[in-house]
């Protein structure tokens, strides 16, 4: 199983997003488990010797808000629904800045979360994406304080 680099976002959002899955889930559409938030990073192994320059990083970092605003699907992955970010500066030099301290650490990085290629989302619906879409379109922004930077397995 990949480990993962997410951005673990504030409460509000959190629930906003999840309503937004409801709504989905409520129409037999499948949702992913667990609570939305924003994948930064991906690999196959993320060591702790890794983890611990991470740790590093971010510690003199600023975590930035997510303003996920658009309705859409990512490359690679068209039966997902997604919800992307606006991609700001802010945003742009925290996900550098994983993937520096990542960078010769991890073994088999994931290329859809490196620089140059990422497209910060959270994942709303992982099925029938034409029909997730129709249930939540219009949808309103969604303004997300990051809180956490995570790794999981």
């Amino acid at each position: 199983m990949a480990h993962v680099v997410s951005f673990r976002l504030e409460l509000a959002a959190t629930g906003e997003l999840a309503a937004m899955r409801k709504k989905v889930k409520g129409l037999g559409i499948a949702i992913p488990k667990g609570p939305p938030s924003v994948t930064a990073a991906a690999a196959a192994t993320i060591p702790p010797a890794a983890r611990e320059a991470l740790a590093d990083e971010l510690r003199v970092l600023v975590l930035p808000s997510i303003w996920l605003a658009t309705l859409g699907t990512v490359a690679g992955r068209p039966d997902e629904l997604v919800l992307a970010a606006v991609v700001d500066t802010e945003l742009l030099a925290v996900h550098a800045a994983v993937h520096d301290a990542l960078a010769g650490r991890v073994k088999g990085p994931v290329a859809a979360y490196l620089p140059g290629t990422w497209l910060p989302h959270c994942v709303l619906a992982t099925e029938r994406p034409a029909e997730a879409f129709a249930a939540l379109h219009p949808v309103a922004p969604v303004r997300a304080r990051v809180i956490e930077v995570h790794v999981s397995a």
